[in-house]
């Protein structure tokens, strides 16, 4: 167990998380219009001056978008968002004068003097909390049904914009691996199956697969439709068929 202030975190489930957090490559980079547009719609759906998407680090809460507020980072021991990624629901602070956790925290005693917080956990698809996006306050406040049920999917879809993140640096990662690879790349001219550097015939996805953390899902082209289920295509273009 690790002990914070005010509270004790799982060893074991802190380093995963913090794993999980680092395959993501995104600590530390500049801000990004898909999750600033995040942040504004749950400052105007909250009715609040201040809304953070915040990421959990080892010793400090990062914050990725951010409206209301100019700081960048603080101390995790301060950190609200630290007590929300321990919760299996949203922390909801409606008055933190009112709060023992919270009353005398240097956030709510100084600067931006949090009344009313709101953190949504940010819940990968394993289950590691990777922060919150949250909304604050410098009065009492609360969130209705409607508010929060929002600020959940706009959380769920900050996980999103965080997957493909990680996809897309996976990808590119296989491709450089293979663009630096030694010698040449076997590809059979027919199967297009790929020697791999054992000498055995793979599947490429299978290949990419072993040399990089890509997952495949798999969609037929166009140009493959037409050529393989041309009755299919033609009944699109009647509109007779559409796909499920």
């Amino acid at each position: 167990m690790i002990k914070m202030k005010n509270h004790i975190i799982d060893k074991d489930e802190e380093d995963r998380r913090l794993k999980a957090l680092a395959e993501y490559r995104i600590l530390g980079t500049e801000p990004e219009s898909c999750y600033d547009d995040i942040t504004q719609i749950a400052a105007r759906t909250c009715h609040v001056p201040i809304s953070l998407m915040t990421l959990v680090d080892k010793d400090r809460q990062w914050f990725k978008s951010k409206v209301g507020f100019q700081t960048s980072e603080t101390r995790r021991d301060w950190s609200f968002c630290t007590h929300a990624i321990k919760e299996n629901n949203p922390l909801i602070v409606n008055d933190a004068y009112q709060d023992k956790r919270f009353i005398n925290n240097p956030l709510v005693t100084g600067e931006p003097k949090i009344r009313f917080y709101a953190g949504f956990p940010l819940k990968n698809n394993e289950g590691n909390k990777l922060g919150t996006l949250c909304v604050i306050d410098r009065k009492p406040g609360s969130l209705d049904e409607e508010q929060c049920s929002i600020m959940e999917l706009l959380a769920k879809q900050i996980v999103s914009f965080l997957e493909l993140r990680k996809r897309s640096l996976n990808l590119l990662d296989a491709l450089s691996h293979l663009h630096h690879q030694e010698g040449i790349l076997s590809v059979c001219s027919y199967c297009r199956e790929v020697r791999n550097k054992d000498g055995d015939w793979q599947h490429i996805e299978k290949y990419l697969s072993n040399v990089s953390n890509i997952q495949f899902s798999h969609g037929v082209c166009d140009s493959c439709m037409e050529r393989h289920f041309p009755d299919v295509v033609e009944a699109w273009s009647k509109n007779e068929y559409m796909p499920s």
